[in-house]
């Protein structure tokens, strides 16, 4: 597909959904029209059958994405206006890539700072070379971080390692953010893609419903309000019970063959 913003690439291979920062000059920093593609290449990712997996990445080899393109600042954010709608843009974008439908991967080499950082948390498994960086600069710029931002890493590295991240705004190592719990995996960095390659190819051959109704549950459960929806969440079990996907995972089961789910 053509993505709405050269800075933004959308590909796709076998399974495979890719979306890529590219804007490797500037360390994939992120602008107004990046944040607005997110949504309408997910949009096509979503509507794909074929695609069972997405990978969010950065071009180059030094960078994920290193925070916001600050250069754009005085054109794009230096009215109250402007502020409002970059900041409800990338809001929506986070938003976007948090309820995917399907599952996703960020594909994480170099610096991965601020923003960034952000954007590797609405990712369902996170994967490093050994050579990335992690930081929240926040406290050297003197910005506020949403409630829902604080509780996305707050949940996945606990309060203590958040406020040290947040106090210190220091870089952080792969081996570090491992230790915290920021990271699924690190790998050396030539078998970077290789790994991503496989998860990939792991995800792909597995029922993307029983995969839809984990990762809604598990995004219920984890509610700011502590309110889960469990008819939903019921409904969801409901329809992989139901569907032609789990009689394929039985008879394949039985007759010693891998299965090959449709997801429906």
């Amino acid at each position: 597909m053509l993505s709405p913003t050269p800075n933004m690439i959308a590909e796709k291979h076998g399974p495979v959904g890719k979306l890529i920062f590219n804007k490797p000059a500037k360390h994939n920093a992120t602008s107004t029209d990046m944040w607005e593609a997110i949504p309408v290449i997910l949009d096509d990712f979503e509507k794909d059958p074929a695609i069972r997996v997405v990978v969010v990445t950065g071009a180059g080899d030094k960078a994920f994405v290193s925070g916001a393109d600050i250069s754009e600042f005085e054109k794009a954010r230096s009215t109250p206006e402007q502020v409002a709608y970059y900041d409800k843009i990338g809001e929506v974008a986070n938003a976007r890539l948090t309820k995917c439908s399907k599952p996703t991967i960020a594909r994480i080499r170099g610096y991965c700072i601020g923003g960034g950082l952000a954007v590797s948390l609405t990712c369902d498994i996170r994967i490093a070379s050994e050579k990335s960086k992690f930081g929240v600069p926040a406290a050297r710029l003197g910005l506020g971080y949403r409630a829902a931002g604080l509780k996305n890493l707050m949940d996945l590295v606990g309060p203590a390692y958040a406020k040290e991240i947040f106090f210190t705004a220091r870089h952080f190592s792969a081996e570090e953010a491992l230790g915290m719990g920021l990271l699924n995996r690190v790998v050396p960095d030539a078998e970077l893609d290789s790994y991503v390659d496989n998860y990939c190819k792991l995800i792909g051959e597995n029922a993307p419903l029983t995969m839809h109704a984990a990762k809604r549950t598990i995004e219920e459960l984890a509610r700011l309000d502590g309110k889960p929806d469990f008819g939903r969440l019921t409904g969801l079990v409901k329809e992989c019970f139901a569907s032609e996907d789990y009689i394929e995972g039985r008879t394949a089961f039985m007759e010693k063959r891998k299965p090959q789910f449709k997801g429906r």
